[in-house]
Parts: structure tokens; C-alpha cells; sequence
């Protein structure tokens, strides 16, 4: 398998949801040669997935704006390392290829947050916005009996979704207090769209139970789900069900910024008034930078954009909007903060690192990542510690491990492939190897 060419762009974004459209639109509108780089074959990301196609929706009305401006879209690419300053190193189905850049945005989004208990591992338990992609994607799930559970406004939007496509949502569990709840539901009143939002939400979900101060304590079944134990205000309730959509709020993705040198403070890429980072000609915008929503997403994708293309007089009058909004996010972080409760969730067996097949039991006597990784091997299996790294993060208090390339799994030929054509030039970072 031989490796693409090189490609220049004057500004490259890498991720393809709400901030990073909105950061190709605003460079290209400023004149920039722009390129949106993105695993999946359409834009959208996992809020917007497969509503660019649909001519009515404000996704397509993004995407139809990016493609009469002549915005390139490399889909199915996945950013893997680094080759030298200014250049990553990006596989597709054709091999692994290379892709400089003047400046960069990274809008790489974020993750749901697992967190392990008994029976997580069982077929059926998927995460929230999982199962929500699946149905997207053509999954039926009408007549099937669903608990939806964790924490989070992403728990109400997939019970929405869950129910427009005729499952039954049997209970709906969110960790957080009612009063923490109620004093979002205030917050929400500076922010008219998002109590809208809110509101329809709440309508769509009429008749559902919804259960504050709850989490799942098992997931239970024979050789699939059949039942959830639900923690509900101190008491245990068994919950039959075929499916239990389950995540606790969302983490940026931050490895790519991580593995570029950018400062990651709190779980998220730290970024100046313009969304710069603190490596030179690197912006970051959307939920890498904190979770916040897809309007947050928009703006601070928009002020990169604007930035990255030499615009800065109009970023900057973006700002007292994107103030605004950070409200919301601050109010969003409050109101879904993860209870010490959840801590006490995990039995001794129960499997923390799913790749590995690590349970709590053997990584409890650890006092960092690092110590057991070298011990355990959790967080060295295909996911690289996407899943169990923000689990032990909680669990644990552990801080991330160093981020090394490929940051993806990524298949041998194509890397092989790509060394050999590049000849006698440095070898890159992900065949190097750690130093």
C-alpha cells in the first residue's frame, strides 16, 4: 500500500463537527486555502451526525457554505503523529499521508465518560451517545425496552431520540441533585435558546420516569443485558431492560493537542482570547477546549477560524458573545459534577481497562498511570486509554500519562509504506519510538 502525497493547506482543521465547520468557513470566507481533516466519511460530528444531508437542517446549511467556498474535506482520515514542524501525518484508506499546514485549528471534540461497574462489559450495555449513533446509523430499536443513565444534558437529548424512534425508555437516571438541577434550570434563563431547548426536551419525555440522584450499581444477564440494579436515593431498584444507554458527561479529546505540545490544563486545551494555544500557529476551538455545546462550539470555531486566518479585528468582536455562553459552561460543569458515590460503584473484579482485561482490584494498590500501566498494561490496548483513563482519573485522582504516537491504531503496511517512500528523511516520531 503506497502512501498519498503531501498536501498544502494554509489553514488545516482537524475535526469535522460544529467548531471545526465553523472554523473552515470563517478562514476560507478570510480568503485562506482551507482543508477540514475528519475520520468519518461525512461532516457533522457525533452532535450533528448524518444531518448534513438533510437540506433543512443548520448542518447542511454549514456544509453546503464550506463547499461553495471550495473548503477541501480529506473524510475518512484519521490524524495519527506528527512528521516535522507544521506537518502531520494523517492514515486513510489508502495509506498514511502527509498534510502541512501555515496555521492549525484542532477541533477535536470530546468522549463520553464510562465509569465501570458490574456488568458494564455486558453485550447491549452501550454508551449513551453510542446507541444513539447506532440507531442513527440504521439500528432499530423500536418495541426494545431502554434505561437511559449517567449524567449530563446528552441523557435527555438520546431519550428524546431513543423514544422518537419507538424504543420505551423505562427510567431515565441522572446522578445529580435535584437542587443542582434546579439552579441549572435558573442559569438556563440567560441563555433563552438553551431553556428552549430544555423545555421541548422536557416535553418530548412526558410520561418517563426520571430519577434524580441515581446511577446504575449492576448491569446483570446472561450472556446479555436482561436487567440494571439502579441506585435510586439511597435504595436499590431492578430495572428489566434490552438495552442500558449509559455515559457520565463527556471529556475532550485532547491527545492530538497533548502530543503537539499544547499546554493541557484541567482535562482541556488551554487557549488565549483567540483561541491560539501555547504552541505557535495552533488554535483549538469547540469541546477540546471544555465542554460547552455545540453555540459555544460554533463561536469559538468561528473567532480560530477568523484568527488563524489573519482576521483577528473580527475575532475579537466575537468575544463579549462567546463570554456569554462560557456561562453556560461554567453552569454545565457545576450542576453535572460527578458525585463521590460513583466512586464506590466498582466490585473489586469488576474490569476497568476493557482492552487489557484489567480489573479495579489490580490497579488499586497503584499511586499513578504510569506505575500501573508498567504493572497492569491498562490503558496499552487499542483505545490508549480513551476509555479507562478518564475512569481511573475519577476513581483514582490520577493524572493522564504521557501521550506517544500513533495516537490511533494504526495498521503496520501503511506506516511501513510511508517510511520506505519518505527514504533516507528523518524517520518519524511513531516509527522512532519513545526516546
Amino acid at each position: 500500500m503506497s502512501r498519498e502525497g503531501k498536501r498544502k493547506f494554509e489553514v488545516v482543521v482537524v475535526g469535522g463537527g460544529p467548531a471545526g465547520m465553523a472554523a473552515a468557513l470563517y478562514a476560507a470566507k478570510n480568503g485562506a486555502h482551507v482543508a477540514i481533516v475528519d475520520d468519518n466519511s461525512a461532516l457533522g460530528g457525533q452532535i450533528w451526525r448524518g444531518e448534513t444531508a438533510h437540506s433543512a437542517s443548520e448542518a447542511a446549511s454549514w456544509l453546503h457554505r464550506l463547499l461553495a467556498l471550495g473548503v477541501d474535506l480529506i473524510s475518512g482520515a484519521r490524524v495519527v503523529d506528527f512528521a516535522a514542524s507544521n506537518v502531520l501525518v494523517a492514515e486513510t484508506a489508502r495509506g498514511c499521508c502527509e498534510i502541512e499546514y501555515r496555521n492549525l485549528v484542532l477541533a477535536t471534540g470530546a468522549r463520553e465518560r464510562f465509569l465501570p461497574f458490574p456488568g458494564w462489559t455486558l453485550p447491549n450495555v452501550f454508551g449513551a451517545g453510542a446507541l444513539q449513533a447506532l440507531v442513527k446509523s440504521g439500528v432499530p430499536v423500536g418495541g426494545k425496552r431502554v434505561v437511559v443513565a449517567g449524567s449530563g444534558p446528552l441523557l435527555l437529548a438520546v431519550a428524546s431520540y431513543l423514544r422518537k424512534h419507538g424504543a420505551k425508555i423505562e427510567i431515565l437516571c441522572e446522578q445529580a441533585s435535584a437542587a443542582s438541577l434546579a439552579k441549572f434550570a435558573v442559569r438556563l434563563a440567560a441563555h433563552p435558546g438553551k431553556a428552549a431547548e430544555a423545555l421541548s426536551l422536557r416535553k418530548a419525555l412526558k410520561g418517563i420516569r426520571l430519577a434524580w440522584r441515581s446511577w446504575p450499581v449492576m448491569a446483570e444477564g446472561e450472556g446479555v443485558l436482561q436487567s440494571v440494579v439502579i441506585s435510586r436515593r439511597g435504595k436499590h431498584v431492578r430495572v428489566p431492560c434490552d438495552y442500558l444507554a449509559c455515559g457520565f458527561h463527556l471529556v475532550p479529546n485532547t491527545e492530538l493537542a497533548a502530543l503537539l505540545g499544547c499546554r493541557v490544563e484541567n482535562g482541556r486545551v488551554e487557549v488565549d482570547e483567540f483561541q491560539r494555544t501555547s504552541v505557535a500557529n495552533t488554535f483549538a476551538a469547540g469541546e477540546t477546549t471544555g465542554i460547552g455545546g455545540a453555540e459555544l462550539a460554533l463561536v469559538e470555531g468561528q473567532i480560530a477560524g477568523l484568527a488563524a486566518a489573519g482576521a483577528e479585528q473580527d475575532a475579537n468582536s466575537l468575544a463579549r458573545v462567546r463570554r456569554k455562553l462560557r456561562t453556560f459552561q461554567d453552569a454545565l460543569e457545576r450542576a453535572f459534577r460527578l458525585r463521590p458515590e460513583l466512586k464506590a460503584i466498582a466490585s473489586p473484579g469488576t474490569i476497568v481497562c476493557r482492552c487489557e482485561d484489567v480489573t479495579y482490584e489490580q490497579l488499586k494498590p497503584h499511586g499513578s498511570a504510569r506505575a500501573a500501566k508498567l504493572e497492569t498494561r491498562c490503558g496499552m490496548g487499542p483505545c490508549q486509554a480513551r476509555v479507562c483513563g478518564a475512569a481511573t482519573e475519577f476513581l483514582f485522582g490520577w493524572k493522564p500519562d504521557s501521550v506517544r504516537p500513533p495516537i490511533f491504531p494504526t495498521i503496520l503496511e501503511n506506516l511501513a509504506a510511508f517510511e520506505e517512500e519518505k527514504g533516507d528523511a528523518e524517520p518519524s516520531a511513531v516509527m522512532r519510538g519513545p526516546s
